[in-house]
């Protein structure tokens, strides 16, 4: 494996751990609301829907609905920085910009899911993943992303070599971690003049029943 670099100035726009779990039979869906005892200091709170929609066609025509489930709330921290899910479904931790390093992190994705587990007592874990997503500025109005990046589209010499976007996915097994990898990688709008802006977004995980602790 390729050793690893910390940088200074990482270029994480979102970093993010989800666990998805298999609810208790008997859930109470009040628990979910966390932060009234036990996360204060995520004083910011909005409540989360599943919207699920039904189309319905004869031959006079048609009509549409949209029904909404209650699935769980949203916690933001006093300067929206960090930011926990806890839902009927799973719960998760993200921190935006900027990102520290790996440990606080962590820890603090550790401390909130204890509340979560201790609330909810989840059946399972279903799945586990940890996602960083990237937005890396480069120099220029043209780049040759080979000079970036190690994994990068191959273009055909008969083509022609400037892209104007392009979205690439990449997934493969990850033996280290049990799991699966899957590796977006594509241009979006320049944050500013005279830049290509490219998103790198990995996303490791394992779907495997786990128990909660």
């Amino acid at each position: 494996m390729a050793s690893q670099s910390d940088y200074p100035n990482a270029p994480i726009t979102e970093a993010i751990i989800d666990l998805r779990v298999t609810p208790a039979d008997d859930v109470d869906r009040g628990r979910l609301n966390l932060n009234e005892t036990s996360l204060p200091d995520y004083p910011k709170r909005e409540e989360l829907f599943e919207a699920v929609g039904q189309l319905a066609l004869g031959p006079r025509g048609g009509s549409a609905s949209v029904q909404q489930t209650p699935l769980g709330w949203k916690f933001s921290n006093t300067d929206q920085k960090q930011i926990v899910q806890s839902r009927v479904n799973g719960f998760t931790f993200s921190r935006l910009a900027p990102y520290e390093s790996w440990e606080p992190f962590r820890n603090e994705a550790r401390r909130i899911w204890n509340v979560y587990r201790e609330q909810l007592s989840p059946s399972a874990v279903a799945r586990i993943a940890v996602r960083y997503i990237n937005r890396i500025d480069l120099p220029g109005d043209s780049i040759d992303l080979k000079e970036y990046f190690r994994t990068s589209p191959e273009i055909a010499p008969e083509l022609p070599q400037q892209l104007d976007g392009y979205f690439m996915q990449l997934k493969f097994a990850y033996p280290e971690a049990g799991g699966h990898c899957i590796i977006n990688q594509t241009i979006v709008p320049p944050t500013r003049d005279n830049v290509v802006s490219v998103v790198l977004d990995i996303d490791l995980f394992r779907s495997q029943d786990l128990p909660p602790r």
